[in-house]
């Protein structure tokens, strides 16, 4: 398809290319309401290509809301809208600080709720999460090995399974990831599968099969909070909790535990602004 059949109201739109913990996001400001195409979500899926386009594992619009500094849609890579993402709400309050949309305080509507936030330096943030709900410790996954998994679940925002491994090494986690995110249990919306190793009282190491990216990704914020409070549950660690991530940074998951109750969860980490620039009608290109 020619790039001239997609993609018009994009084209020399300003974008901000952000990392947070490995995560990477194109982020652009649509309080003007220009990016609404019927077909966004293949434009997104375009935009979000590694090597052919401008690459990404999402792209963030930044909205006008009527509740709150901000509202955004964020897209996965394949250009599925999520309800929520941590890495990527970090990234979005530090942008909307830098542009003075919202202050160091600030608050932003998502299809998952109203999320609060802190710029506490130059890069880094804290962001409040969604109150996690569905909780469910320990249940018997069969992933098709001849043996089930003990596996717990819960939702962050977006929905979360977490196995606990001794070897995270070793584990297998785009085969076994793929295998979790799209059985039948968690249909139809599927679930993000994260592999864990709790390492101290106050720290593990994760690695995550991401739902939309469809991959493995150096990090995931609302995964990192997912192996904290199941973790935290299970009695191996407590708040605040040290997350590894695959791509290096750790990450600092903050919450308040009552029985099987969380709140106050908070999500802490650094961002980095990694470039800017124009959208080109090539980025389209087929």
């Amino acid at each position: 398809m020619d790039a001239e059949q997609h993609g018009q109201s994009w084209i020399e739109r300003e974008f901000f290319k952000f990392s947070g913990s490995g995560n990477d996001f194109i982020i652009m400001d649509n309080r003007d309401g220009a990016l609404s195409d019927p077909d966004i979500a293949a434009e997104v899926a375009l935009l979000c290509r590694r090597k052919a386009s401008i690459g990404a594992d999402g792209l963030i619009l930044i909205e006008k809301s009527p509740i709150a500094d901000f509202a955004w849609r964020f897209f996965n890579a394949d250009g599925g809208e999520a309800e929520m993402c941590g890495n990527g709400g970090r990234c979005a309050a530090r942008f909307a600080f830098m542009q003075g949309i919202a202050g160091r305080e600030m608050s932003f509507q998502t299809r998952a709720g109203i999320i609060r936030a802190s710029i506490l330096d130059h890069r880094r943030v804290k962001l409040q999460m969604t109150s996690p709900h569905s909780l469910k410790l320990d249940y018997e996954l069969d992933l098709g090995q001849g043996k089930p998994f003990i596996v717990s679940s819960i939702n962050t925002g977006v929905p979360h399974v977490v196995l606990f491994t001794e070897d995270l090494e070793a584990c297998p986690v785009v085969s076994m990831g793929r295998t979790i995110r799209y059985h039948n249990y968690f249909k139809p919306a599927g679930t993000n599968a994260n592999f864990v190793c709790a390492s101290g009282a106050d720290q593990v190491s994760i690695r995550t099969y991401e739902r939309g990216v469809e991959d493995e990704t150096l990090a995931c914020g609302t995964g990192s909070v997912a192996a904290a409070l199941i973790a935290a549950r299970k009695g191996l660690v407590s708040s605040p909790v040290s997350v590894l991530t695959r791509g290096g940074e750790r990450l600092v998951i903050h919450f308040n535990l009552s029985g099987d109750e969380f709140d106050q969860v908070f999500l802490e980490g650094d961002t980095n602004l990694v470039f800017s620039g124009y959208v080109k009608q090539e980025a389209f290109v087929i």
